[in-house]
Parts: structure tokens; C-alpha cells; sequence
């Protein structure tokens, strides 16, 4: 069979009932000089390793993307990470976005949420709001919601121990709003391994962490179909200091290590296999970061076919979100995180990612002001509208490198997978400490470069200028803690004390039992109970996950 008769059955089978349920954005796509723009391009020369490599946008095995005609359709969701202070400073900005044309939201969560904590809690003293948004109570919630119909817009939040516990308080927003479960759409992060590998936000030891997504999976599988129930992060990952080939070989071993447990949960994988979705971070290297998200979305798609047997093609697509990378925002010189961002975003876009933020230009120095977010939300416009990348599908496939570099990154990410289930799966494996020695060697050697002159970040090892620092500041007013504590004890006073009581009885026992939490969580926020009192309950019941002492 020739590649010509498959793209005939492609267009037939696959491309044009898209088209018709969903049609373009254009009736004619090309370029300035009026050059036609077909969907994708196919090599003039035989290639017999075309359809097991390639393949055709939205087939197995998905190198070319997801979709049929990808962006030609419609364009990647515009998603700006935000959340600071108080809900309602955080409702300001979210509506603020939408107005500026943002097409989903991103709650970023302050730290004592993200690790379980109310905001009057001590150990919360002096961080309340100061990195993300701080959420203690289902009015919190509320209040970050405010005029933002839930059935309406797509909602991501990352949130990764309580993830379980803010999707159960987003439930009930949305059923104050009268809105049905099953039109919710949106991600929660809930990815607890690379907390144990890079960034620390964990709570729970690994077993009862496992099982409360494996809750979610099932629960959200029945009642949030539209939901992503976990994001697999790489992101974290290479922010930490990871190459390219690792970043996709851990984060794809963490899915697998989800993927396993939510089968010996019961669960059936062509059923959640549908829900879930990845994160990845978009770096400088243009070229081998495009073929990064090509390998990613190829190994994914023989991952879940071969090793786990599944029979549905929506269980065998790798969808990501991207971020541009924070780690490579510079204090110098704030004013190029503008370029640096805009190449990154571009690299994304090329990549085929399914939604994108794109950091502001002066988030190494504070939060970002309103002015600097609606530059970065202004770049990914300018990519979607005026550069016309996104006019045809997988635009760099063929390119001799770019191919190249696409099968290096898989071999050296299926290399360390390897290593990895000779260890017996993920979670032993950061047990061991070997992800982790990967990353900080990785890190090690970039930075030994960096000072020995052989990478070159501009403004800090190379073309530096004296400067006086001129940008817009964002301050948060230390009166949100105050006013947090106060609501929280006017909250505690006015609810039904012997209720809560119940709750939290009844909460500790079904923590020592096997059912799905799910349903219980979302009925404590709904009678008040806060975000602390349920993760204080189960830390009693479960302990608090300590890292070995090497770490």
C-alpha cells in the first residue's frame, strides 16, 4: 500500500468528518504571496518507514499531532497562569485575561494551599498569597469565580496533593452556578511523583497519594468526562535542571506508573486513558525542543497500545500544555524574557501542544504586573494571527534534523525507561534516588558550562550592561493574610459545629477504608469544612511522606 493511497483514506476516513463536524477557520489557507498551504506534506521520495514513524495528524502514531488538521481548526488554548493575594484580587486578573482575549484559565495556588494548609494556620504565617492565590473554603472558591460561568470556560489548576480536595470545591461552585458536572472542562495536575522527584509540594506518603488519584480517575470518569484527571508533568522536571531526553523519558515513566496503578485499582485503561494529559516545558534549543513533543507524543502513543494493550485511539494521544521555561528568565535585562519567550512559545506551537502560557518578562524579579502578562499573552496572538505557522500541520516535519533529533531524543528516553522498569517502576526508582542524581548531574553540567564560558546566557555571562531597573512592580498588601484569618474564624463560627464534627468523623474512617473519597470531599466543602481540616485528618490517619536522608 503506498503512501498515497493512505493519505487518500486519511482525507476520507479521518480528515473530513472533522471537517464537517467542526470546520476551519478558513476556507483558504496560504501565504502572503498567495502560495496555497496544504494540510501537511508528505516526502517526494519513497520513505518505508514513513507510516510506522510518521504516519498521517491524528493517527497512530501521532508524531504529526493529535489532530487531523490541528491548529487549521481551531487554535491551541491560550492558558495564562495567574493567581496572587485574595480570591478576588485573583478573580480581577482572571477576568481581566478573558476581556484581553485568554481563552482558558490557570489558577496558580499560594504555598500553605498546595500543601494543605489554611491560611491561619501557623505554619502559613508570612505566605499567604504570596505565590499563588490563597484558597482555604469553598467561599474562597467562590469568590475566585465570581461572574465566570464554569460551563463556559476551560479551568487548570495546579495543584498537586490536594488536588482531590480544590477539584471537589470546584464541583461545588459550579453547582451553585447550576452548572452539571459533565459540562465542566479543564485539568487538575494532581501529579504527585515529580513532587517526590523536583519540587517538594507533596504531603502524603507515596500508597495513600496513589490512591487518591486513582479516585479522582474514577470518579471523574464517571461523573467529569470533559475533565483531565492528572497533567504528567516534565515541566518541574526540566526546571530542575533536566535535558530534553530525560525530561521525556521521566515524565513518561511516571504515566506509566499511573497508568499500572490505576489498573490495579480496577480501572479499565480505554476508559481513563481518554482523560489524562502531560505538561511540558518549552526551552531555548528551537529545534530539539519541536522534536522533543514529536518523540514525546510518538512513545506515548506505542506505550499505551503495546505495553498496555488499549484498543481506543483517544487513549493512545499524548495532549500537552506547555510553559515556557522560568528557569531561563533572567534578572538582567528583563526586557529579552520577551524573545527568549517568544522563540519558546513558537518552538510549543511547532511541537503541536494542545494549550500555552507564556511566562511575562519580569517574573525572575516579582510577580508579574498586568502590563507584562498581556505582552506575553500578546505573544502567542501574534504567533496564532500574523505568522501563520499554524496554517499547516507538523511544519518541520522532513527536515533531515529535525527528524533526526525526534529519533535520538526517543532512543535516549527509551534508554532510561528501560533502566527504570529494570528498577521496578518509577516510584522505586526516585525511592533509589536515581531520577533524581539524573537531574542534579544534568544541572551540574549545564552549570559548569555556564561558567566556564561554553553556554552563553546573554546579559549574565556575556553582553551585561550596567542598569537601572525600571519596570512596573507588583506588590502584595500584607492585609490579605489578616483578612483571610478573619474570614476563616467568622466562617468557623457560624457553621453547624456538630456537623462538622460528623464530617470529620466520618472523613477519618473512610480514609482508613478502600472507597472513593471523591464523593465524601466534595460533600465537607459543600457543609464548610476547610481545605486544612481535611488534610488534617488525613495526615493523622496517614502520616506525612519524609524523603530519604540522601535527598
Amino acid at each position: 500500500m503506498t503512501i498515497e493511497s493512505e493519505r487518500d483514506r486519511w482525507q476520507e476516513k479521518t480528515l473530513n468528518p472533522m471537517i464537517k463536524r467542526f470546520p476551519e477557520r478558513k476556507k483558504n489557507f496560504q501565504t502572503s504571496s498567495s502560495i496555497p498551504l496544504p494540510h501537511f506534506l508528505l516526502p517526494q521520495d519513497d520513505d518505508p518507514d514513513y507510516m510506522e514513524k510518521l504516519g498521517f495528524p491524528g493517527e497512530y502514531p501521532f508524531t504529526r499531532g493529535v489532530q487531523p488538521n490541528m491548529y487549521r481548526g481551531r487554535f491551541w488554548t491560550m492558558r495564562q497562569y495567574a493567581g496572587y493575594a485574595s480570591a478576588e484580587e485573583s478573580n480581577q486578573r482572571y477576568r481581566y485575561l478573558l476581556g484581553q482575549g485568554q481563552t482558558g484559565l490557570s489558577v496558580a495556588f499560594d504555598l500553605p494551599t498546595q500543601i494543605g494548609y489554611d491560611a491561619d494556620d501557623p505554619i502559613a504565617m508570612g505566605e499567604v498569597g504570596k505565590v499563588g492565590v490563597s484558597i482555604s473554603s469553598l467561599e474562597d472558591m467562590q469568590t475566585l469565580f465570581h461572574e465566570i460561568p464554569l460551563d463556559k470556560v476551560s479551568t487548570s489548576m495546579t495543584i498537586n496533593a490536594p488536588a482531590s480536595i480544590l477539584l471537589a470545591m470546584y464541583i461545588a461552585v459550579a453547582r451553585r452556578q447550576g452548572v452539571e458536572t459533565r459540562q465542566l472542562r479543564g485539568t487538575i495536575q494532581n501529579d504527585i511523583l515529580k513532587e517526590y522527584i523536583a519540587r517538594g509540594t507533596y504531603i502524603f506518603p507515596p500508597v495513600p497519594s496513589m490512591r487518591l488519584i486513582t479516585n479522582i480517575f474514577q470518579f471523574c470518569q464517571a461523573n467529569v468526562p470533559h475533565w483531565n484527571t492528572i497533567s504528567i508533568s516534565g515541566y518541574h522536571i526540566r526546571e530542575a535542571g533536566s535535558t530534553a531526553a530525560q525530561e521525556v523519558a521521566f515524565t513518561l515513566a511516571n504515566g506509566i506508573a499511573y497508568v499500572q496503578a490505576a489498573i490495579e485499582a480496577g480501572l479499565q485503561v480505554d476508559g481513563f486513558g481518554e482523560q489524562l494529559s502531560f505538561f511540558f516545558n518549552a526551552h531555548n534549543n528551537f529545534l530539539e525542543e519541536v522534536a522533543k513533543f514529536r518523540a514525546a507524543r510518538r512513545m506515548w502513543s506505542k506505550i499505551m497500545r503495546q505495553r498496555f494493550q488499549s484498543q481506543n485511539p483517544r487513549a493512545w494521544m499524548l495532549r500537552f500544555h506547555t510553559q515556557t521555561a522560568g528557569s531561563t528568565l533572567t534578572a538582567q535585562q528583563p526586557e529579552n524574557n520577551v524573545v527568549r519567550v517568544a522563540l519558546q512559545a513558537m518552538a510549543a506551537v511547532m511541537g503541536g501542544t494542545q494549550s500555552l502560557h507564556t511566562n511575562s518578562m519580569d517574573e525572575a524579579l516579582w510577580l508579574p504586573t498586568e502590563k507584562a502578562v498581556r505582552v506575553a499573552l500578546r505573544s502567542q496572538q501574534i504567533i496564532a494571527h500574523e505568522s501563520s505557522v499554524a496554517d499547516t500541520v507538523d511544519p518541520l516535519a522532513g527536515s533531515y534534523l529535525v527528524e533526526y533529533l525526534t529519533d535520538e531524543i526517543e532512543r535516549r528516553a527509551e534508554t532510561y525507561i528501560q533502566k527504570i522498569d529494570e528498577m521496578g517502576g518509577a516510584l522505586q526508582a526516585i525511592e533509589r534516588g536515581y531520577i533524581q542524581e539524573e537531574i542534579q548531574n544534568a544541572a551540574y553540567e549545564f552549570q559548569q558550562a555556564l561558567e566556564r564560558g561554553e553556554e552563553v546566557v546573554v546579559g549574565v555571562n556575556a553582553f551585561q550592561v550596567d542598569e537601572t531597573m525600571e519596570l512596573e512592580r507588583l506588590r502584595v498588601d500584607p492585609m490579605i493574610e489578616q483578612n483571610q484569618r478573619a474570614r476563616l474564624a467568622e466562617l468557623r463560627e457560624r457553621r453547624d459545629a456538630q456537623r462538622t464534627n460528623e464530617l470529620l468523623e466520618r472523613l477519618e474512617n473512610a480514609a482508613r477504608s478502600s472507597e472513593n473519597l471523591m464523593p465524601l470531599f466534595i460533600e465537607c466543602v459543600e457543609q464548610q469544612l476547610t481545605l486544612g481540616e481535611i488534610c488534617g485528618v488525613m495526615r493523622q490517619t496517614w502520616g506525612e511522606y519524609q524523603p530519604p536522608a540522601w535527598v
